[in-house]
């Protein structure tokens, strides 16, 4: 009994979703409260086009939500994937060999986030989720 109720790949990736999606869903909800403007300045400087910088509703509370939830998970999970790719890109590539003065990885947050993205891409969503553990997006 006590194997069975701890070792569940089912728990391992709700708990997984739920670390990672709404965790991720907090700075979607910050850029909605204080904007994202800056998000389309960077991606001009890139050479991209601004309006591109729409795609943070999609990749910051669209996906995360889908994430928690479990419905096309693993289609939201290389959303928010690609999200972390393309933050990494435009934000953070100065300090992609860097340790902070504590001995961390300065990009350890967005590492965990696209990591921890792929991780769910790969696994899917588990049987505690509204898509189920079938079905090719779950």
């Amino acid at each position: 009994m006590f194997d069975r109720a701890f070792n569940s790949n089912d728990i391992g990736k709700l708990m997984l979703r739920l670390s990672v999606g709404g965790l991720m869903l907090f700075h979607g909800i910050h850029k909605l409260q204080h904007g994202y403007a800056f998000v389309s300045q960077m991606l001009v400087k890139a050479g991209l086009p601004g309006y591109l910088s729409h795609g943070i509703i999609v990749g910051e509370i669209v996906a995360p939500l889908m994430i928690v939830f479990g419905f096309n998970t693993r289609a939201a999970a290389l959303i928010e994937a690609f999200v972390m790719v393309m933050a990494i890109y435009l934000v953070h590539m100065g300090d992609i060999y860097s340790i902070t003065e504590h001995g961390a990885y300065a990009l350890e947050l967005q590492a965990l986030y696209l990591f921890g993205s792929l991780a769910i891409f790969f696994l899917g969503a588990g049987r505690y989720s509204l898509g189920g553990s079938n079905g090719r997006w779950n």
